[in-house]
């Protein structure tokens, strides 16, 4: 009798675009597009996709001439904005070259999401289905990249895992120092995620969090901190009617299991976000007034212009990889009542 495989990985082509498609028993499926970005842009179950990916498909993404932030963009070698045209490590400027044209700025003209949001030199190492998950691992090798080492010239290979298991997507990144100085780390993921229940105004939020990092009005943390409760008077059940949120929150509420969970709840669907340890900064991103709504966590190995406030002395947590070292974190995304 030959043996069943319940969880299967699968990959093709969309446009001339790498993707690779993780499948569950129970129907989840899982879609990365590895030669975009390694964008995960599909989580979905009966149907039902829990990421915000405002697309039929992804050919339609990549046929729209301005296509919209979506998905699950990894955000490095910085993550959300920088205050200036440049970043400070080790005490030297690195001054970014616009004329490159290879990375974004927000609407107060300041440097946004990095260099790799849609990122086409990643390789995808494995992919395989078993009993009890599916997984696709891909790199990048960062210093193969003259235009990406002229704005952050710090060698460095980037890996990241999607593993599939139990209606559970388990993201974990692991960045290895291959120069001969230490590298300042800033770096995260900007997930959007959505329900289908009901409408936005009748979403709640848990923001597992004790603090509030105070912004200044480009959005960039000032290096003060309000109590949560503050600003939010319930944060574990915040109705998200009226709430328009750009956040950046700190001192994380853990658990037994040291996972800091944050999450969204409608009627009966709810999608939840686990923060492990090398994540201790959240970022909850819920515009208000938007046509299709969704709510951004935003797994972050620092606050926003991590690399400048350390600089400035108003940030004391800025990571840092030495030569031969590495960095590993995890996020999951598990989703319910879909």
């Amino acid at each position: 009798m030959q043996s069943r495989t319940p969880y299967s990985a699968s990959e093709g082509l969309a446009r001339g675009v790498r993707v690779v498609r993780l499948r569950g028993p129970d129907g989840s499926r899982v879609s990365i597009a590895t030669g975009l970005g390694n964008n995960a842009y599909e989580f979905s179950l009966n149907g039902k996709n829990a990421i915000w990916f405002p697309y039929d498909s992804l050919e339609d993404y990549l046929c729209d001439a301005s296509p919209k932030f979506c998905g699950t963009p990894f955000l490095a070698p910085w993550a959300n904005r920088l205050d200036e045209h440049a970043f400070h490590a080790g005490g030297e400027r690195f001054e970014l070259d616009q004329g490159l044209g290879n990375y974004l700025t927000d609407s107060f003209g300041q440097p946004i999401h990095g260099l790799l949001s849609a990122c086409p030199h990643w390789k995808v190492d494995h992919f395989a289905g078993g009993l009890e998950s599916a997984e696709v691992a891909a790199r990048l090798e960062f210093g193969d990249h003259p235009d990406l080492m002229a704005q952050f010239p710090f060698e460095h290979r980037i890996e990241i895992t999607h593993r599939l298991r139990r209606r559970r997507l388990e993201v974990q990144t692991s960045i290895f120092n291959t120069g001969n100085r230490a590298m300042p780390l800033s770096v995260g993921f900007h997930p959007y995620f959505q329900l289908h229940d009901c409408d936005r105004d009748e979403w709640s939020l848990r923001l597992a969090a004790s603090s509030v990092w105070n912004l200044n009005d480009r959005f960039t943390p000032t290096g003060g901190r309000t109590s949560a409760r503050e600003v939010f008077p319930n944060p574990a059940a915040l109705p998200l009617r009226g709430q328009s949120l750009d956040h950046v929150f700190g001192d994380l509420q853990t658990g037994s299991d040291g996972l800091a969970r944050f999450s969204v709840t409608g009627r009966h669907e709810r999608v939840e976000v686990a923060y492990g340890p090398g994540y201790p900064v959240a970022v909850v991103y819920a515009p208000a007034g938007q046509e299709e709504g969704f709510v951004c966590f935003e797994p972050m190995s620092g606050i926003t212009n991590a690399f400048n406030l350390a600089h400035r002395g108003k940030y004391g947590d800025l990571p840092s990889v030495r030569p031969g070292g590495s960095w590993t974190a995890r996020f999951w995304v598990e989703v319910s009542e879909f």
